[in-house]
């Protein structure tokens, strides 16, 4: 049976938007996204509550971390909410949520946790619904083809920024890497970004590209690498940025910004240390704003 969200206590209404946002987030997620300042053993008697009514269920997997995700209930509560912040959301069973795509699942929210600290040590906003899944950018056909290819981003992510001076806002396209392809369909893949930097529809009446229809500012595309030991990793990351500093298409589309870091390093260091380095200039790693740090 659905509950009311309205009977819930305000910071379970918030966890459930979570998990229903983000698909599946262990427990040590979401204490670091909600209640950072209180005991892990506060975050888990609230996913006990919201797993009592039906709300949400879990899974313990071998690494004994508990993940969480909504059940059918719990997504039929967050559809009652008028504050929610997409309505597009599969819920997942417990075998897809102890499967093998869940490395990717808690990898991509990871990074947003990331900046969700960030932004608290900051002085900044950015939530923890400031990312979404899977967004699908139409990039046109290929040639000699009538089917509309697409780049399917694994989250965007938004950060207000606040200074004396202004307020600004930063997109990123996030690419969750776990080194299961090749390095150079890692880097064909980010070369369909040039693609989505230019397209526009053949039928379109406005000549802008299509993407200004959705952004401000074409978005960072940040690729985040994990799934294998550091040296494998870092050995990744040169290869990648080697290989997109040579393709005619990204040299086509300077202002379509590529950064790579390990997950390792933006979990440990966080995005304002010098971790992201670009084929632009390998070897000068900046912060994820692209400056140098001394």
């Amino acid at each position: 049976m659905t509950d009311d969200p309205a009977r819930l206590l305000p910071i379970a209404v918030d966890l459930l938007e979570s998990i229903h946002q983000h698909r599946l987030l262990s427990t040590r997620q979401l204490h670091a996204l909600h209640t950072p300042h209180s005991s892990l053993r506060w975050t888990q008697r609230i996913a006990a509550a919201l797993a009592r009514r039906g709300l949400i269920d879990a899974v313990t997997v071998a690494d004994g971390r508990r993940l969480h995700y909504v059940t059918a209930a719990g997504a039929d509560a967050v559809a009652m909410l008028g504050t929610r912040a997409e309505t597009r959301r599969t819920v997942i069973r417990a075998e897809q949520a102890a499967g093998p795509l869940r490395r990717h699942t808690l990898a991509v929210n990871d990074v947003g946790v990331c900046f969700v600290r960030a932004a608290r040590d900051h002085d900044d906003q950015c939530g923890p619904l400031a990312w979404r899944h899977e967004i699908a950018h139409p990039i046109g056909s290929p040639p000699g083809q009538r089917h509309t290819e697409h780049v399917i981003s694994d989250a965007l992510l938004t950060y207000q920024r606040t200074t004396p001076e202004q307020t600004s806002f930063h997109y990123r396209l996030i690419e969750l890497d776990r080194a299961t392809m090749a390095a150079d369909d890692l880097a064909a893949k980010l070369s369909r970004y040039a693609r989505l930097y230019h397209h526009t529809p053949p039928d379109a009446e406005d000549p802008a590209p299509l993407w200004t229809k959705r952004y401000p500012v074409f978005p960072t595309v940040l690729v985040v690498l994990a799934g294998a030991n550091r040296a494998a990793l870092e050995r990744r990351r040169r290869d990648v940025l080697a290989l997109c500093a040579l393709d005619q298409e990204l040299q086509d589309a300077p202002e379509v910004r590529i950064d790579l870091c390990l997950l390792a390093d933006l979990q440990d260091a966080g995005p304002y240390a010098a971790i992201f380095h670009n084929p632009g200039a390998p070897e000068r790693p900046t912060d994820w704003l692209g400056g140098s740090i001394a």
